[in-house]
């Protein structure tokens, strides 16, 4: 157990070093990465209120290899994730727990399925970048951004929401609050679901089995 707290330690304390970050900015990055949750019927984007069945909808953005659309990947499963490569906690999580989802996809589904990571700093988030971060949690994800005057209203119809918080003292300048959903787009480019922040592995992989299956059977009708 000692041996154990050592180690916790000296992780804590060599990525503080790394980040060149003291207990003050710490905290500050912490409340700049807070997780807004909107009410479950209905979200707020900037000055907006969006009903549900209103959310969602086509876009075009820019990733290392030229421009993405949403309607390039008509006919499958997307799962699109709004954040930041800098932002410290909150979206390596979704992240991860989505790559882990896609993992749990047999390779038929794995094929009809992509995830899109958009990112809301295109200051410092190039397409190159991009592709580098988001191929460390699945090959099955992309990153995308475009100018704040392509993001925000992208943002706004998903009913997601972002804020740039400036720092006074800190080498960062600026970190990033935003909301922390994950948008599942069924095959025919509707919103088919939302998840949470965090949400466990399993319920992606049911989310994402779900929108194979409804779409499936739509398209036999």
């Amino acid at each position: 157990m000692k041996v154990l707290k050592i180690a916790l330690l000296l992780t804590l304390l060599i990525t503080s070093a790394m980040a060149g970050a003291n207990q003050n900015k710490v905290e500050a990055l912490a409340k700049s990465t807070e997780i807004k949750t909107p009410p479950a019927d209905i979200v707020i984007a900037k000055d907006k209120v969006i009903p549900m069945e209103k959310r969602g909808g086509g876009f075009t953005l820019y990733g290392k290899n030229g421009a993405v659309s949403l309607a390039d990947f008509k006919g499958k499963v997307v799962a699109i994730y709004f954040g930041y490569t800098q932002c410290p906690d909150v979206c390596p999580t979704n992240l991860s727990l989505l790559g882990s989802a896609l993992k749990k996809l047999s390779k038929d589904e794995l094929e009809k399925v992509q995830g899109i990571f958009i990112s809301v700093d295109p200051g410092r988030d190039s397409p190159e970048h991009l592709a580098d971060y988001t191929k460390y949690f699945h090959p099955n994800i992309i990153g995308i951004s475009g100018t704040p005057e392509m993001i925000d209203p992208i943002v706004a119809k998903y009913g997601a929401y972002y804020e740039k918080i400036s720092y006074s003292n800190s080498a960062m300048l600026y970190g990033i609050s935003h909301t922390s959903e994950t948008y599942i787009v069924g095959k025919d480019g509707k919103l088919s679901a939302i998840l949470p922040h965090a949400a466990p592995t399993d319920d992606i992989v049911k989310a994402l089995r779900a929108a194979l299956k409804s779409d499936i059977k739509e398209s036999g009708n």
